[in-house]
């Protein structure tokens, strides 16, 4: 597995992540229309950098074995938690660090399976 498309790959999760903190950032607020509440800079940002996420996916999956991708994505738990915490002031209860210290936890013995 080449080490720079791995890359691509969790950075593309972690774009789709900002994606989904700025959608919901958008979502909290009130619009005067049904047609501002859709084009806004907010959404069509969060919907642009979710293309941009798709695309880097695609072409991640050059270098990285289809079977490992879904492991991959599991990541973007961690990062929308992490981001959520940091952005918009979402507890991070012990709960929820244990999930995604699980989350890793199972990302690393993978790899380590030949």
């Amino acid at each position: 597995m080449d080490i720079r498309y791995t890359g691509l790959y969790i950075l593309s999760v972690l774009i789709a992540a900002c994606s989904q903190i700025l959608l919901k950032t958008a979502a909290d607020r009130t619009y005067p229309s049904k047609v501002r509440e859709y084009l806004n800079v907010p959404v069509i940002t969060g919907y642009g950098l979710m293309g941009l996420s798709l695309l880097m996916t695609m072409i991640a999956y050059r270098g990285v074995p289809l079977s490992f991708g879904p492991v991959l994505e599991a990541l973007g738990y961690v990062f929308v938690a992490v981001l959520g915490w940091l952005f918009l002031k979402e507890r991070l209860t012990a709960r929820k660090a244990a999930g995604m210290a699980l989350i890793i936890a199972g990302i690393l013995l993978i790899q380590m399976i030949p």
